[in-house]
């Protein structure tokens, strides 16, 4: 029973359907962006010479290789990675600056010995590494 009480404890965790959900959208946003370049930024392209890249291929010792295939692909990965950076790293960038900017920063616990330099409690009236006066 211990077996499966633990496993019901990993599935429930916050992480686990986290990652589950970002897969789910990960996957959805994939297509769109495929959608996206197949059907407007490939056309964009083919104004300078080919409509349709999956037609490319070239033959060495009768293996046919589909290159065209790949420049989709390259063209895809750009399109995502340009889109991810503008529409999510930037913007979470941006609000990470103005969320520290916003923090204060936190008051100091400890201060500096002025006769040895040890780190103290900054409410210690005597050094406690030399055990010197100290002036509050």
């Amino acid at each position: 029973m211990g077996v499966v009480s633990d496993f019901k404890a990993f599935i429930t965790k916050g992480n686990v359907i986290d990652l589950a959900v970002a897969v789910v959208m990960g996957v959805a946003f994939n297509n769109v962006i495929t959608g996206f370049v197949t059907n407007m930024i490939t056309p964009l392209i083919g104004v300078a010479g080919h409509e349709n890249f999956t037609a490319l291929t070239f033959t060495v010792n009768s293996s046919t290789f589909h290159y065209g295939s790949f420049i989709n692909a390259v063209i895809d990965f750009l399109v995502i990675a340009v889109v991810i950076f503008f529409l999510l790293v930037r913007p979470a960038s941006k609000l990470e600056e103005r969320r520290k900017a916003r923090q204060q920063p936190a008051a100091p616990t400890t201060k500096t010995c002025p006769e040895c330099l040890s780190t103290i409690p900054i409410k210690a009236t005597r050094c406690a590494y030399c055990t010197a006066k100290l002036e509050s």
